[in-house]
């Protein structure tokens, strides 16, 4: 019980760090109350450009990345090469990742007011299926330069992940991963919803 409870609290605080809220501020603003009003880093890319955006990119695919790895930590690091995490180490790095993607959508330190979890997620990815993960980021770039378009390419290197985990682990590891992005949904679903005229 105790890797799960400190895979999960760990997670979730991890989660809430507000980095896009923290950059967005340092220049006057709230991502909030802006643009798409997504704390995250399209949003602040929009209204920043790249340079200042690339912080929020980094850090929030860190969370994700970080929580996965104290998960690890505490579980025994338990790995099987290729297909990274196994064994007792799967069900704790699962929850924390689950947990940093909640922290990312609903913020302790942030008024519960957060983003979409798609960088937080593809940080702990990098965590459950370190192979899987580098192939989803070689998808984004070949895609990328063939579309050019940064957008294109994320979609296709994010929402490719689980068929890309499926050459590396079992089934039940990439349904694992499934229920991960349905978080994701869940919070494309409650935006688009907020953005209807009453």
């Amino acid at each position: 019980m105790v890797p799960l409870l400190v895979s999960v609290i760990g997670g979730y605080l991890l989660g809430s760090v507000p980095v896009a809220v923290l950059v967005a501020r340092a220049y006057g603003f709230d991502p909030r109350e802006v643009g798409d009003r997504n704390p995250g880093f399209w949003n602040v890319r929009e209204r920043l450009g790249w340079r200042a955006a690339v912080p929020v990119f980094a850090g929030d695919m860190l969370k994700g990345t970080l929580a996965g790895l104290l998960a690890l930590l505490v579980s025994g690091t338990h790995i099987a090469w290729p297909g990274g995490v196994n064994g007792d180490s799967t069900v704790p790095v699962y929850l924390a990742v689950a947990a940093a993607m909640a922290g990312h959508a609903w913020p302790v330190f942030a008024g519960f007011r957060g983003g979409r979890s798609i960088l937080t997620f593809a940080g702990g990815f990098a965590v459950i299926c370190p192979p899987g993960f580098l192939l989803g980021v070689a998808a984004l770039i070949v895609v990328a330069l063939v579309t050019r378009s940064f957008a294109i390419g994320a979609r296709v290197g994010v929402f490719g992940l689980p068929l890309l985990q499926l050459l590396f682990a079992p089934v039940g590891y990439v349904a694992g991963t499934g229920l991960l992005m349905c978080l994701i949904g869940l919070r494309f679903g409650q935006a688009a919803r907020s953005s209807r005229p009453s």
